[in-house]
């Protein structure tokens, strides 16, 4: 099934770019990048694949068991221009001309100066005797240890002052939807997934393979993001992050403080498996299903403005970013 399924894909991906991005690229002159041109083909792809499932399956578990009513359908839909930039590979051109040069330069010299590199699958595979084909277990494997560095990449988000001035756009979302994932400043992007491209390549993850723990992440992280009333229960709550978990980690005070008014910590961090929040004591099973949104966004607090348009938000947070400086200095 998967080999029919990585088949079906291959096909659809080169049609898409015969049909589309290569008489563009041989357009623009730029003939020298059908290589990165295929590839972007297939972030394309992807993104087109998670945006009919996020419409068709997340839209009507929403549609079914709202948290709450969509009183604000303009904050909504900046989140849905923050999710076509990210899924239609707009984005990912972007860090292809600004931080992939960089990368291809540092490890360029690392290879000459000797280091081949490292091969993750390479080495479990002295401890799968007797398995010919490990890509399912290495894929597993991958998914982990990214899960992994994003729960601690998370706990910066919100642990550095500086960093938080940038994440706190995220969680300024008082209408929080699948389309919310995305709604992220383009600077906490670009560290973020500068991070990941930097560990996929430090641990030999394939281009094919990065494409695809990535996709899977994405939309787990678009379902836990669903203004839906759904948990896992007991027992699954614990092991794949839900809408109830990930919601309180959004809710005012106690998602992004931990000791109480203006302390930068919270709970839940995990994006993928609950168990890092359960090992390092950061975790809350409780059944609630809090409004969402920053503490000093309310009346009461202050009442700050972080946006009502995409570029407003942007200017916003790189405004927060150079106070967190001033004031860390």
């Amino acid at each position: 099934m998967l080999n029919r399924f990585a088949n079906g894909f291959a096909a659809a991906q080169q049609w898409l770019f015969e049909s589309l991005v290569q008489p563009v690229l041989f357009g623009l002159g730029q003939g020298n990048l059908l290589e990165d041109g295929f590839e972007a083909t297939g972030w394309l792809l992807v993104g087109l694949l998670q945006l009919l499932l996020m419409v068709v399956v997340f839209g009507s578990l929403q549609r079914l068991r709202p948290v709450e009513p969509v009183t604000d359908r303009h904050a909504v839909r900046i989140d849905i221009v923050y999710t076509l930039i990210h899924r239609l590979g707009l984005f990912r051109v972007a860090l292809f001309f600004s931080i992939d040069p960089l990368w291809d330069m540092l490890f360029g010299r690392l290879s000459v100066a000797g280091w081949s590199g490292f091969q993750l699958d390479a080495a479990m595979a002295p401890w799968l005797p007797g398995v010919t084909d490990t890509a399912w277990f290495a894929f597993a494997v991958y998914l982990v240890v990214f899960d992994f560095v994003d729960y601690w990449l998370h706990r910066g988000q919100h642990g550095l002052r500086w960093w938080w001035a940038l994440h706190s756009l995220h969680h300024s979302q008082r209408q929080m939807t699948m389309w919310s994932d995305n709604r992220n400043h383009l600077l906490d992007d670009l560290l973020r997934d500068a991070a990941f491209v930097l560990l996929a390549r430090l641990i030999g993850v394939a281009p094919g393979q990065f494409i695809a723990l990535v996709a899977l992440t994405q939309l787990i992280e678009s379902f836990s993001h669903a203004n839906a009333r759904i948990s896992f229960g007991l027992i699954g709550e614990r092991l794949l992050v839900s809408p109830r978990f990930h919601r309180f980690h959004h809710s005012i005070g106690a998602g992004h403080e931990s000791h109480g008014a203006g302390s930068l910590g919270g709970h839940n961090f995990a994006v993928l498996f609950p168990i890092w929040d359960v090992l390092f004591r950061t975790a809350d099973f409780g059944p609630r299903y809090e409004p969402t949104g920053i503490r000093d966004q309310l009346p009461e607090s202050g009442g700050r403005d972080y946006g009502r348009g995409f570029w407003s938000q942007q200017w916003r947070g790189l405004v927060r970013l150079v106070g967190a400086d001033r004031a860390a200095a």
